[in-house]
């Protein structure tokens, strides 16, 4: 039986293939299509490609190309490069996870946060005027009570979210747990 010697480059092209894989295969966390997701994972080993250059490595039509990277920019998992000399417009990958992580994460958790503070104070400002209605019968009014006091509890994610934004941003998080833990 014959064993095939793979060649260096063989094993490098491998091991990224087995990385972007794995990069494409998650990215539907980030509400990726697996499209985009495919085109970061490979990019993520190139230091910049333009749209050619994206085109080519990944069959994909103009379109769906930059709709790709639209939405990866969108995200803040690509950015726009500039390339002195040149009119083609190039793109680099995020490499650093912590930072595509707290972009990502951070712009959902204040849209969520945002969205749903705004929600609960409008049902509020509704329910304390059901309670101060004087056509409201005690029922009602008891019901819109519990449901004011059950809003006003859930208040306390939405704020605790917003601290976590905060620290995210900062660093502060950091300070608790910190990004150098090995294993």
């Amino acid at each position: 039986m014959s064993e095939s010697k793979e060649t260096p480059k063989l094993k490098i092209e491998e091991a990224k293939d087995k990385v972007i894989g794995a990069i494409a295969e998650t990215m539907d966390l980030y509400g990726v299509t697996p499209a985009a997701a495919n085109l970061y994972a490979t990019m993520y080993f190139e230091e910049q490609m333009t749209l050619d250059e994206m085109r080519e490595e990944l069959g994909m039509s103009k379109p769906s190309m930059s709709t790709s990277v639209r939405r990866l920019q969108d995200i803040e998992m690509v950015k726009k490069t500039f390339t002195r000399g040149s009119r083609k417009h190039t793109y680099a990958a995020e490499k650093d996870f912590f930072r595509s992580f707290m972009a990502f994460y951070c712009q959902m958790w204040d849209r969520e946060t945002k969205m749903n503070l705004e929600a609960i104070n409008e049902a509020q400002e509704n329910f304390i005027d059901v309670m101060k209605d004087s056509g409201s019968t005690p029922d009602i009014m008891a019901e819109a009570k519990k449901y004011y006091d059950q809003l006003e509890e859930s208040k306390a994610y939405y704020h605790w979210l917003e601290d976590l934004v905060a620290s995210i941003r900062s660093g502060e998080i950091f300070e608790f747990l910190p990004k150098d833990k090995k294993e």
